[in-house]
């Protein structure tokens, strides 16, 4: 009894470490240079109901084919294949539609996915149409309109070096199209997890959109780089820090959030499941911009998950809404 007592507390000592290092390192050794002005701010809007309902606080809770756009280590987490498709009623009727797929192969995990946007039809306008006609004012409308294009595909590969520990990376092909100026990238993501084997505690770090600098007409501007560091546990479970359970479990979960164009943002999300089949969750995104408190729910069926979020973007701007449907090909 005395010796298991031992492993656990050092079992938790280090865990005490890790998360303690992965803070100093966010803070000191990954600090982005800050940039006003970032190009492709739709790799930014990442899909799935259900971390949009934690706040954002999603680097260790990503464990199906969403992972590939939160935390491509947490592919290695799928039981066999898995589908995941969200849509997303964002602000200004901009609809954002994302599929994943993902393949466990044992110590290995492959994973593809894509997300495009549409903006709808926008009207164009010039300087030299502006002004009154015949009595009436024209705000510069051609009578033309176009229709901009965002889009990102690609591959994930996810690893388990040890029992304990998972890395994983994305390859990915981005392309804004706005009419009159078009750019494209080739850009990275990685990330890593690691499980404890502490009453459910698990840390893991992502640093997504890793590439070179892109140019729109006559100036580069970088993409939002982002890194995220998450910790994550059950205060209620079958393996939980405060109260064993077989029928609930009460996640919590934290991401420090590093982006380059923003300052250092904080979110904090909790999970609350019923015999697996019902989840409540809420979520707080501190310094968040417009974003603060979200909320939403999930159901599963077998191997069918729905979900979906709710989150207020302020008194100014609308809410944003997302559904996410998932399936396990077990």
């Amino acid at each position: 009894m005395k010796t298991i007592t031992n492993n656990n507390n050092q079992k938790f000592v280090m865990a005490i470490m890790i998360a303690l290092m992965t803070l100093f390192i966010s803070s000191e050794i990954f600090a982005f240079e800050k940039s006003g002005t970032t190009s492709f701010q739709f790799l930014s809007i990442r899909p799935s109901a259900r971390a949009a309902s934690l706040g954002g606080a999603y680097t260790t809770m990503a464990t199906n084919s969403e992972a590939c756009f939160w935390n491509p280590a947490g592919l290695q987490k799928i039981d066999n294949m898995d589908f995941s498709s969200t849509y997303t009623d964002y602000i200004f009727d901009v609809k954002m539609y994302s599929l994943a797929f993902g393949v466990n192969q044992g110590s290995s995990t492959f994973g593809a996915f894509a997300l495009f946007s549409d903006v709808g039809n926008i009207e164009e306008t010039v300087v030299e149409n502006a002004g009154f006609k015949d009595g009436k004012y024209n705000p510069g409308l051609t009578g033309n309109s176009f229709r901009p294009k965002q889009f990102v595909g690609g591959v994930s590969f996810a690893q388990s070096l040890t029992e304990s520990f998972t890395f994983g990376i994305n390859v990915k092909y981005v392309l804004e199209d706005l009419i009159y100026s078009k750019a494209s990238a080739v850009v990275f993501d990685g990330g890593i997890l690691f499980n404890t084997g502490y009453k459910s505690i698990v840390v893991g770090a992502a640093i997504k959109n890793f590439g070179p600098e892109v140019k729109f007409v006559d100036s580069k501007y970088p993409i939002p780089q982002t890194l995220n560091i998450g910790v994550s546990a059950n205060l209620i479970g079958k393996v939980s820090l405060l109260m064993p359970s077989d029928d609930m479990q009460l996640a919590l979960s934290y991401d420090l959030i590093q982006p380059r164009d923003f300052d250092q943002q904080h979110a904090l999300g909790f999970e609350y499941s019923f015999n697996n089949m019902i989840d409540l969750r809420a979520g707080y995104k501190f310094n968040g911009d417009q974003e603060s408190y979200a909320f939403g729910f999930g159901f599963k069926w077998a191997d069918f998950r729905l979900d979906y979020a709710y989150t207020p973007m302020g008194d100014f701007l609308p809410t944003i809404q997302r559904i996410s449907f998932g399936y396990n090909f077990k």
